[in-house]
């Protein structure tokens, strides 16, 4: 429902940027004036507008993903080209402010000197020096979103981890398989993963982006995945995201049932690809430590109702080892740390993925990303090695997290 109520908002978004940017192009050169020009530009644009929504509607099939990768590409462009043009709004109120408070009121508005040729070239060069900072963001947002860092965290934690003194684990979360991330990034992913030689490798959820038919190629993904090597294998719990649902521009639409649940296919890809699917359960691994793997807070998935409490998640495990947790939300961290977990590993927010969505994040969320101590538990939240949505990156970056767990109990 609240798509259906935002519509009328994006097509007033959409209208504005299109009347800015055909004033612009009309001062640059009078061909953009005439009326077939406008017809021309304005087909073109409705095409870009409307490419998500067309997609949407097609059935599942190479069309289909041609017009939801446009969509997605066209959704980071739009959100620049608002935030770009509502500054030049108010770099333009302010200019007008000040002559007419140098003029005592009787200056005239700069729409008025429109024929004059020096207002026309201020026109043109501010709408051109726009048009290039909307596509510099753009175009690094496309470049940075494929470039998968490797962050690097060190921890202690007091206890005793058996006949291990250490272990070496790399978080990785919100991988988004689907229209934006695909067989390319993966394969540079597990590249990553494995050159750190890795103990354990943890997957915090999303790992796909709610439509399975969205892959673009299962079985070759299957196979890249099924390459991470780790001595104590590949661990995963599932994200809001690993819901089979439809999706438009971020708000998903659910099955007439209401049944909020993953694709059987999901389970069956993380199986063939040797990565154990952990649904609010954990393990014992090599009789030093504990893995669990806790269920999603917003959407738990099949089979599960009520996601365990954290008190209940550590009530039959001897605190005197270990005890890791996968959350694909970073949520619940004092009552974690109060029942008895060391390391709490996490996705989900991709540290806002866009800015200004990096700044806002951090009143959303007690860790949005990186390392936070609660008591004597580690909280380390990853900013993803995937995206959601816009298929851009500006201001955050993508990454997989390496951390290096000592413990020095007795």
């Amino acid at each position: 429902m609240l798509a259906i109520y935002l519509s009328p908002l994006y097509i007033l978004v959409n209208i504005y940027i299109f009347w800015r940017l055909t004033q612009w192009l009309s001062v640059c050169h009078g061909l953009f004036g005439s009326r077939p020009a406008r017809i021309v530009s304005g087909l073109m644009y409705l095409f870009f507008a409307t490419s998500l929504l067309v997609g949407f509607f097609l059935p599942a099939g190479s069309l289909q993903r041609f017009f939801k990768s446009v969509g997605n590409y066209w959704l980071g462009v739009l959100l620049y080209a608002l935030l770009i043009l509502a500054c030049t709004e108010l770099i333009r109120l302010a200019a007008w402010l000040r002559r007419r408070s140098r003029k005592g009121g009787a200056a005239h508005e700069e729409d008025g000197a429109e024929s004059r040729p020096r207002s026309r070239r201020r026109r043109a060069i501010a709408g051109g020096a726009a048009a290039l900072l909307i596509a510099v963001l753009s175009l690094w947002g496309v470049v940075n979103a494929r470039i998968i860092h490797t962050t690097k965290y060190q921890v202690a934690v007091d206890k005793s981890g058996g006949g291990l003194e250490d272990l070496k684990v790399v978080l990785a979360a919100d991988l988004h398989l689907g229209y934006n991330i695909g067989c390319r990034q993966m394969e540079d992913m597990v590249e990553k993963i494995n050159r750190e030689k890795p103990d354990l490798v943890v997957i915090a959820g999303d790992i796909f982006d709610n439509e399975y038919d969205a892959l673009d190629d299962p079985d070759r993904l299957v196979q890249i995945l099924g390459g991470i090597s780790a001595k104590y294998g590949v661990y995963a719990c599932y994200g809001n995201h690993d819901i089979q649902e439809k999706i438009l521009a971020g708000f998903t639409f659910g099955s007439k049932d209401g049944k909020k649940e993953s694709d059987p296919r999901m389970d069956a890809f993380l199986e063939r690809a040797g990565i154990t699917l952990l649904q609010d359960e954990g393990v014992f691994i090599d009789d030093s430590f504990y893995l669990f793997g806790r269920a999603d807070a917003g959407k738990p998935g099949r089979g599960i109702t009520v996601r365990k409490t954290p008190e209940e998640i550590t009530a039959d495990m001897d605190l005197t080892k270990p005890v890791l947790v996968m959350d694909h939300e970073p949520e619940e961290l004092q009552e974690l740390a109060d029942a008895g977990v060391d390391v709490d590993l996490g996705g989900h927010t991709h540290d806002g993925q866009m800015f200004p969505g990096n700044m806002v994040m951090k009143f959303l969320w007690e860790n949005p990303c990186g390392y936070l101590q609660k008591g004597q538990m580690h909280s380390i939240v990853t900013s993803g090695a995937g995206l959601f949505g816009p298929n851009m990156r500006v201001g955050t970056k993508a990454e997989i997290c390496v951390v290096d767990i000592q413990f020095t109990g007795a």
